[in-house]
């Protein structure tokens, strides 16, 4: 496929536990659209290696068939953390979806419409049961999923086989392993509830239950749980047809009930037999039916689901889902580089960076940051002392400052927390001085704080403001001694 081509979604066909469909287009150069069925694999089940292994192998399979009533796979790819099958897009509905209908409205299925269905089924398990490889060397195929959900019906009427995602084939790089069960359980063969191997017969016995059930218009083996409903397929009872439909002849019910008969050394040795078995009784009761009868199912089907489906817009999901397909990439196109994790994309160098630990000695040293400035070089060397001792790490402004007695950052905290109490007011002590260190020079001491003299008072007020005075000079030169050094 071309590296350009991208898929649009338009909207939801179906959704399972472990994949959802989507109607698409596949959008080409000069504005060429082909509308395609997109099968996308859930994202919790994306990180399964033995699902995703399963799953390629359908698109795998699917690739390799090619006849008209087998869905044409086309691509297939990986976007995000999910992988995509790009398919031939059925138009009309599942054979689920017209069983349901008919009994809704309290009908069975036309019994000769329910042959042709089936004919046309047998002829693309029989193109599958029948491919060999490049060395003409037969493949084996077992679809192992016959069931009406896998029985698509086209508005034209046609009939195609879908979903070969069970399929056994000597090419798969998963196997199935012995003794595991393993498709619906109302639709085994007996062999394969008894955890048996199984072969082409298996299919055909799952195709014989489809039929039985549309002409019967009930369910055929149906318990009440999985495990009642394995053991009815073991016993294989099947009820009479004619006593459930009086269109049924004794023919007929031969026909069928050789499809379904316990022991697979019994049944029709392959589908291109049973094909023919339903042909042969089709063409001796005279009984026409074409593909325009088929079409005329599917239209009233369709017409009445649309009456009660209405569409709805896009959601959050979708528009996630489109994103997706925008980075949509064929495995092709990847020349054989498997992703770095089930569904995970590679990552890039951005992303690997990123997800390093971090790198002490990638971090910056706050102190390096004005190393080139001179004029910061200069003051620094400027304000400090030759005795100021000189640590890294982070200073806070004038804290440093010659005189000051705070040489380290230490010397501030010892003077935040000193529990020594305050000088009682009234009380201060002459300081007694300190001797001068030589090298050091002390700066000036502060001039002190001359007040005006008051104004004098009729009633002794004099006295009272020469003591104030007083009292604020002796305690402007305490403070101006105890910031100069000279009380220790």
């Amino acid at each position: 496929m071309a590296v350009e081509q991208r898929y649009r979604v338009v909207d939801r066909l179906e959704a399972g536990g472990m994949a959802e469909v989507f109607r698409g287009e596949a959008l080409s150069v000069q504005g060429f659209k082909k509308q395609v069925a997109i099968k996308r694999v859930l994202p919790h089940l994306a990180q399964n290696k033995s699902f995703i292994s399963m799953f390629l192998d359908e698109a795998r399979l699917g690739a390799r068939l090619n006849h008209a009533n087998i869905v044409t796979v086309f691509d297939i790819g990986a976007a995000d953390n999910t992988f995509f099958i790009v398919m031939e897009y059925v138009d009309g509905c599942n054979l689920k979806a017209i069983i349901e209908q008919f009994r809704q409205m309290g009908r069975r299925l036309p019994v000769k419409e329910s042959i042709y269905i089936c004919m046309e089924t047998c002829r693309g398990l029989s193109y599958a049961h029948e491919i060999v490889d490049d060395d003409n060397e037969p493949l084996h195929i077992v679809h192992r999923d016959i069931s009406p959900p896998n029985i698509l019906l086209s508005k034209r009427g046609e009939i195609k086989v879908t979903d070969f995602g069970l399929a056994k084939a000597t090419t798969q790089l998963e196997k199935t392993d012995p003794g595991v069960v393993k498709g619906k359980f109302s639709y085994l063969a007996p062999e394969a509830a008894n955890g048996d191997p199984v072969d082409a017969r298996a299919d055909i016995f799952a195709l014989g239950v489809v039929l039985w059930e549309m002409i019967a218009g009930r369910r055929l083996f149906l318990g009440e749980t999985d495990y009642q409903t394995v053991k009815l397929v073991q016993q294989a009872n099947v009820p009479s047809l004619q006593r459930l439909n009086p269109d049924v002849d004794a023919e007929l019910e031969a026909v069928i009930m050789k499809s379904l008969t316990r022991d697979p050394n019994e049944r029709y040795e392959s589908a291109r037999e049973f094909g023919d078995a339903l042909a042969s009784y089709l063409f001796s009761k005279q009984l026409k039916v074409t593909s325009y009868d088929i079409a005329n199912l599917v239209k009233e089907v369709v017409e009445r689901k649309n009456k009660v489906v209405k569409p709805q817009e896009a959601s959050i999901i979708d528009r996630l889902i489109q994103e997706e397909l925008l980075r949509f990439t064929s495995l092709d196109d990847l020349s054989g580089e498997a992703p770095a994790a089930v569904g995970q994309t590679p990552l890039s160098p951005e992303d690997v960076a990123g997800a390093q630990p971090l790198d002490p000695l990638g971090f910056e040293n706050p102190a390096d940051w004005f190393a080139d400035d001179a004029e910061v070089a200069d003051a620094v060397a400027g304000a400090a002392s030759p005795t100021t001792k000189s640590e890294p790490g982070w200073r806070e402004s004038g804290l440093e400052a010659p005189g000051l007695g705070l040489d380290a950052p230490s010397d501030l905290a010892n003077l935040l927390e000193s529990d020594a109490p305050p000088p009682p007011a009234g009380r201060v002590s002459r300081p007694t001085p300190e001797p001068p260190r030589a090298p050091t020079p002390q700066p000036p001491m502060p001039r002190p704080v001359e007040l005006a003299a008051p104004t004098p008072e009729p009633r002794g007020g004099a006295m009272k403001w020469v003591a104030i005075a007083l009292v604020l000079v002796i305690a402007g030169a305490g403070a101006a001694a105890w910031f100069g050094g000279f009380i220790p």
